[in-house]
C-alpha cells in the first residue's frame, strides 16, 4: 500500500508539472503572437480602436463647430445706411 501511495504521488506531481508547463507554454505563445501583431500594426502605421474613436469624435466636433459658424455667418446681414 505504501508503494502504491508513493507511485500515485509521483504520478500526481508529473501531471501537475505538465499542466503548469502547458499553461506557461500557451501564455508564452499568446504573448509572442500579440507582439508580432503589434509589430505589423506599427509597420503599417495603423491606429488602434481607441485612437480611431478619439479622432472621429474630434472630427465630429470640428464639423459641428463649422456648421455653427456657417449658420452665424448667414444670419448676420449688413443693413444699408439711410441717407
Amino acid at each position: 500500500m505504501k508503494n502504491s501511495k508513493i507511485i500515485f504521488d509521483k504520478i500526481a506531481k508529473l501531471f501537475e508539472q505538465g499542466l503548469i508547463t502547458s499553461k506557461d507554454l500557451t501564455t508564452e505563445i499568446i504573448t509572442i503572437l500579440k507582439s508580432k501583431r503589434d509589430e505589423i500594426v506599427f509597420k503599417m502605421k495603423l491606429t488602434s480602436k481607441d485612437e480611431f474613436d478619439v479622432l472621429s469624435r474630434r472630427v465630429e466636433n470640428l464639423e459641428s463647430n463649422l456648421e455653427k459658424l456657417k449658420s452665424l455667418k448667414k444670419k448676420k446681414t449688413k443693413r444699408a445706411k439711410r441717407s
